[in-house]
């Protein structure tokens, strides 16, 4: 089983988190949507001003996400995307449903305001929460114990980077990036700080919040989302 480095998509440098921010802040103005509506409905703010008020007054049919005052514009996902997000919270939801405990599972979009404050809400795929006392207002307020990220080419590197760090200084326990079309997932085990862990599709994946008494098959899942 091959391990992944976390050195190598981890920031270790408050400068090198402050570039890449900056760097997806520039790509994703490439975006004439979200660049035409930030100037509508909030002019005279720049990318890293924004907070939550500008967020809630943006249209309800733009859907982007807030991260340390920047805005990122998402596009809507790929079918297959979203077969495989919610295959992978049905399993989650069918073993808490049959094990009872006090958690509870979402798949996007959910709100997630990441850091209790004014500057981020993250729209994570699917999330495992165990702390009913989080939900505030509909949304859940600091971290959740379990996040999954189905990747796609338009947010990729946000979320193996960017997100991974943010997930991480927030106290998430547990991360998975779901690459479909390399069918691998990629866990990162941010409570226990062990070193992140490729699993290939024919393998069964542990959610490590419950001791590996909960596995997901990817095989299923991955074949599933391609029927269509």
């Amino acid at each position: 089983m091959k391990e992944h480095d976390p050195e190598k998509n981890s920031f270790t440098k408050e400068s090198s988190y402050s570039e890449i921010l900056e760097e997806l802040c520039r790509s994703d103005l490439n975006s004439g949507m979200l660049q035409e509506t930030l100037a509508e409905y909030r002019p005279g703010k720049r990318q890293g001003e924004y907070t939550l008020e500008d967020y809630r007054a943006l249209p309800d049919n733009l859907r982007v996400e807030l991260i340390d005052g920047v805005l990122f514009y998402m596009e809507a996902p790929h079918i297959r995307h979203q077969t495989v997000l919610t295959q992978i919270w049905k399993r989650f939801d069918d073993f808490i449903g049959k094990n009872g405990g006090k958690c509870r599972t979402w798949a996007a979009p959910v709100n997630v305001q990441l850091d209790c404050d004014e500057k981020t809400m993250v729209q994570p795929d699917v999330v495992i929460l165990c702390d009913k006392n989080k939900i505030q207002g509909g949304n859940i307020v600091g971290a959740p114990d379990l996040v999954v990220e189905v990747l796609s080419d338009s947010t990729a590197r946000k979320d193996m980077i960017l997100k991974k760090e943010k997930y991480r200084r927030a106290g998430v326990r547990e991360y998975w990036m779901v690459d479909r079309q390399q069918r691998r997932i990629v866990v990162c085990a941010f409570e226990k700080g062990m070193p992140d862990r490729i699993y290939g599709p024919d393998e069964e994946v542990p959610v490590g919040i419950y001791d590996g008494r909960c596995t997901v098959s990817f095989r299923e899942i991955f074949d599933y989302a391609e029927e269509w």
